[in-house]
């Protein structure tokens, strides 16, 4: 594949700049099956709902501005405690996939996810992992180096008896993975700042606390640091070296990007406005 980039060459005898035209080789890269399957339980809701989709693509070569949506895939969940079928479906022929009938994760159950794309098998498995709802979340008026950040003071109780890892999604692809070592059993408080760019206010918009595995904290450190934030969700630039808990049992070789993740959520929704 070749890409054509405009470098300037400065010409110091005569104080000008010329532009060359110049064909860069950038080598085409196989397609990988990106499976984002990571699960919502909305547990501080009454009733309790949860957001099931999985989410199908296919990596492209670095200057592509689409994503390839997989749409011909065979998806379900076996439930492992009674070995029962929950079959999805791509309604909308968009790549995202949602049971045929309305399911909520349950506790202390263990669900295997199965993609079949192209005559290869892919599984992973996972088990809802619990959360804490948010004490409170409030605008601050303070601010960082331009004076426009905004402020958000967070606060929530950790539960004293377990190892938790937290990931707090602010809206706009903007994440940050905690975990408990030093404040476990406390309540615990803290503030995170947008920056100029990640928002305009006024505007109103959800904070969501997921509770994670060890695992999936760490693999989610990695990711945010390879992607960065604000790159349109992190599974939508999944580093190619960068393996989730997701395997291909037909073929070790062509293995897929992406996380199979059950949490428990809370959210809680904020209008932002200006700082005075």
């Amino acid at each position: 594949m070749k890409k054509r980039f405009i470098l300037p060459i400065l010409l110091c005898f005569f104080f000008a700049n010329c532009e060359k035209v110049i064909d860069v080789d950038v080598p085409s890269i196989a397609p990988k099956l990106v499976i984002d399957a990571t699960f919502e339980v909305l547990f501080d809701e009454n009733p309790v709902t949860a957001n099931t989709v999985v989410k199908l693509s296919l990596s492209a070569d670095y200057f592509n501005d689409e994503i390839p949506t997989v749409t011909n895939a065979n998806v379900f969940l076996t439930n492992l405690s009674d070995n029962s079928i929950i079959p999805f479906s791509d309604a909308n022929a968009d790549g995202n996939y949602e049971p045929t009938n309305a399911f909520i994760p349950a506790d202390d159950t263990a669900y295997e996810l199965t993609v079949i794309y192209e005559n290869e098998t892919y599984k992973a498995q996972a088990t809802k992992i619990k959360s804490t709802p948010f004490v409170s979340v409030v605008q601050g008026d303070e601010t960082l180096f331009t004076g426009d950040e905004i402020q958000l003071k967070i606060e929530f109780q950790d539960d004293e008896t377990l190892e938790n890892y937290y990931l707090l999604d602010y809206t706009n692809n903007i994440f940050l993975a905690l975990d408990d070592r030093f404040f476990n059993g406390s309540l615990y408080n803290f503030s995170s700042f947008y920056q100029e760019d990640d928002i305009e206010v006024p505007t109103t918009v959800t904070i969501k606390m997921h509770g994670i595995t060890k695992e999936y904290f760490t693999y989610f450190e990695v990711l945010i640091s390879q992607s960065g934030q604000n790159s349109g969700g992190p599974f939508e630039s999944a580093p190619a070296s960068l393996l989730g808990n997701i395997i291909n049992t037909t073929n070790d070789d062509y293995f897929p990007l992406g996380y199979f993740h059950i949490s428990e959520t809370d959210t809680y929704t904020i209008d932002l406005v200006e700082n005075e």
